[in-house]
C-alpha cells in the first residue's frame, strides 16, 4: 500500500494512501526538525506579516535541492536543501524567498493551472498533505509517504522572472526586519548559478522552476554589500541545531558506512556521536548505539531527543518497558510534543501491561487534541480503549482511522458498532452521525 517506509524517530505515515501507492515522494515529520525549522521560519513569517503557526512547513524526502509553496500558506522543503545548506542562514534564506511568493500572492496563478490534469495531481497531493499528515501503522514508528510527480510540479510551481525578483526584493526586506543577513540567500543563488549550463533533466528542480537571471544575482550581491548585516550572524545556539539536523538527516537516509565516512569515531562532536548513534541502530547494532546515545544524555540531560531516540530504539528492538522511563522524560522535557507523547503511548500499549493503558489513552488524547488528524494516534487509541472495554469509544477511534486513511466501507462499519455502544446525544454519539453521514454512499454501493 506505502510506496516505501522510511525511517525516521517518532514519525508517523502521511494521509490518503491512495495517492501515496500513485506517486512516489515521501513526507518526514520529526519534531526536533520541525521544530528547528519553526525557529528558522517564524521571524520571517512575522516580518511578512503572516501568524507563524499559520503557515505549515512540510519535509520532503528528496535529495535533490529544492522548495516551494503550494496550496496557500504551504512551504514545502526538501531534505536535499537541508543537508546541502551549510549554515542556518541559507535556509533562511530560501524560506525568505519562499515567503515572498506567499506574500505576493503569486500562488494565485494556480488556477489557470487547474485546467491541467497534471496541476490537478500536484494539488491532490497538497490537499492530501492538507488532510492529515500522520496516518497509518503508528508501529512502523517513522515515516511517512505521499508524493508528487517532478515534471507536474516543476510545470505547475514554475515561477516567471518577474515574480521571481519580486520574491527576492520581498524576501531580503524580511530578512532585514528580522536582522538577518541576506548573505545566506546570495549564497544558495550562487550555489544555483553553477548549474545553469548542465542539461535540464541534471539540474536540481529549484533552478528549474525558479527561473535564475543574472540581474537578479547582481541584485543579491548588491544588497549584501551594502547591507550593515552583511556579517551578522544568527543565535549559536541555531548553527548547532542546524549541525544536529544535518548529522540526523543524514545517518537517517543513508547506511552505516557512509554515516561513518562522514562522522567518523574521531568526531566527538555531539552531532558525530549523534549521527553515528543514529546510524548503528538503524544497522541495528543496538549496544553500539545505545552507549552512544546514553552519553548524549549525560551532556545534556534535558534534551528531549536524545531520550527520544533511545526510547524508539529500545521500543522497536522489543524492549517496550524499558522504553517508557526514556520516553517519559522525552515528553517532559519536550512539553508534551504530540509525536513524541504518540511514541510514548505506542510504549505503553506494546508492553502488554494492562496497568499502562490508562496512561497510555491519556497521552493519546493529548496527541489528538493537537492533532485530530493524526491515525496513527486514533488507530493506538482504539487498542487501548478496546482492552480498557470501553467498547463504543473503541469502534469510533477504528472509525476515525480508517476514515483517514480512505477506508470508507471500514469507516463506516464501525461507525455502525459505535452507533450501537455509545450514549445518544454526547458528543461521540455526534461524531458517530457526522461519519454515518460521510459514508452513507457506501451502503449505496
Amino acid at each position: 500500500m506505502l510506496k516505501r517506509i522510511l525511517s525516521l524517530i517518532a514519525i508517523c505515515v502521511v494521509a490518503l494512501p491512495e495517492i501515496a501507492a500513485a506517486q512516489g515522494r515521501s513526507f518526514i515529520r520529526d519534531t526536533e526538525i520541525e521544530e528547528t525549522l519553526y525557529l528558522y521560519s517564524a521571524p520571517l513569517f512575522t516580518a511578512a506579516g503572516l501568524d507563524p503557526r499559520a503557515v505549515s512547513v512540510y519535509i520532503v524526502s528528496d535529495a535533490s535541492l529544492n522548495a516551494f509553496v503550494a496550496g496557500g500558506q504551504k512551504l514545502f522543503i526538501n531534505t536535499g536543501l537541508l543537508l546541502k545548506a551549510s549554515n542556518p542562514e541559507q535556509v533562511m534564506g530560501v524560506i525568505a524567498h519562499e515567503t515572498g511568493h506567499i506574500a505576493g500572492g503569486h500562488l494565485s496563478r494556480v488556477h489557470d493551472q487547474l485546467r491541467n490534469a497534471s496541476a490537478l495531481s500536484i494539488l491532490s497531493t497538497v490537499i492530501g498533505v492538507a488532510a492529515g499528515v500522520a496516518s497509518g501503522r503508528a508501529d512502523v514508528g517513522t515515516a511517512a509517504v505521499i508524493g508528487g510527480q517532478n515534471v507536474a510540479t516543476r510545470n505547475f510551481l514554475a515561477y516567471s522572472r518577474t515574480q521571481e525578483s519580486s520574491a527576492d526584493q520581498a524576501g531580503v526586506k524580511f530578512l532585514t526586519e528580522s536582522g538577518i543577513t541576506s548573505r545566506g540567500l546570495m549564497e544558495f543563488m550562487d550555489t544555483l548559478a553553477g548549474q545553469e549550463l548542465l542539461s535540464t533533466d541534471r539540474q536540481d528542480p529549484y533552478l528549474r522552476s525558479h527561473p535564475l537571471t543574472r540581474e537578479r544575482l547582481d541584485f543579491l550581491e548588491n544588497y549584501v554589500a551594502t547591507s550593515p548585516l552583511k556579517d551578522n550572524k544568527v543565535d549559536p545556539v541555531l548553527y548547532e541545531r542546524h549541525d544536529r539536523m544535518r548529522a540526523k538527516l543524514y545517518a537517517f537516509t543513508n547506511n552505516l558506512q557512509r554515516t561513518l565516512r562522514i562522522y567518523p569515531e574521531t568526531d566527538t562532536s555531539i552531532s558525530g556521536r549523534y549521527a553515528r548513534a543514529i546510524g548503528y541502530y538503524r544497522d541495528s547494532q543496538i549496544d553500539e548505539a545505545i552507549p552512544l546515545m546514553d552519553s548524549l544524555i549525560a551532556e545534556e540531560p534535558e534534551n528531549p531527543y536524545f531520550y527520544e531516540l533511545k526510547g524508539q530504539t529500545l521500543l522497536e528492538f522489543g524492549r517496550a518497558k524499558d522504553a517508557l522511563e526514556p520516553l517519559r522524560k522525552a515528553s517532559e522535557y519536550s512539553k508534551g510534543a504530540p509525536l513524541i507523547r504518540l511514541l510514548l503511548a505506542h510504549a505503553g500499549v506494546e508492553s502488554n501491561d494492562d496497568s499502562l493503558i490508562p496512561e497510555a489513552r491519556e497521552n493519546l488524547l493529548g496527541v489528538l487534541s493537537r492533532e485530530r488528524d493524526n491515525a496513527s494516534a486514533w488507530r493506538l487509541r482504539a487498542i487501548a480503549e478496546s482492552r480498557l472495554g470501553n467498547q463504543g469509544e473503541a469502534s469510533l477511534s477504528q472509525a476515525e482511522y480508517s476514515l483517514l486513511t480512505g477506508d470508507r466501507s471500514a469507516a463506516r462499519y464501525h461507525a455502525v458498532q459505535a452507533d450501537k455502544a455509545v450514549e445518544s446525544g454526547t458528543a461521540a454519539w455526534q461524531r458517530v452521525q457526522d461519519i454515518l453521514r460521510a459514508t452513507e454512499t457506501e451502503d449505496k454501493k
